[in-house]
């Protein structure tokens, strides 16, 4: 089989974010990191680098996550936003439940049973 790149890529802030997500992905979706800051050299160079994909943003729902979804919303105006429910406060916390609502309600596909996991509780 040939690799080839996703046409998708999700952007957390930190890799308990990347792993938590990557856990409920069920297609090929590129889950890059931010590691908390980003410096506007490396902000820049994500942008060149995802210009022709779907970029979609996945933050905390807390202060230093609003202020990089600024950052980005300035950057790069065309990507998607997802939100995680403020109750959560952050990605790598959420249920895997509510982090495959969220991720398919952006049309990204998940693996069901985190999907029929919130349907049993």
């Amino acid at each position: 089989m040939e690799w080839r790149e996703s046409d998708k890529v999700i952007i957390v802030e930190g890799s308990s974010d990347k792993k938590r997500v990557q856990l409920v992905l069920n297609e090929e979706v590129e889950v890059v990191c931010t590691n908390g800051t980003i410096s506007q050299v490396k902000l820049d160079e994500f942008v060149e680098e995802f210009e022709d994909r779907d970029v979609y943003i996945f933050f905390d729902a807390d202060q230093s996550g609003e202020k990089l979804r600024k950052q980005f919303k300035r950057e790069l105006p065309e990507a998607r936003h997802m939100y995680i429910n403020k109750m959560y406060k952050e990605v790598a916390s959420a249920p895997l439940h509510h982090l495959a609502s969220v991720l398919l309600a952006a049309n990204i596909d998940v693996k069901v049973q985190f999907l029929e996991q919130r349907v049993n509780e």
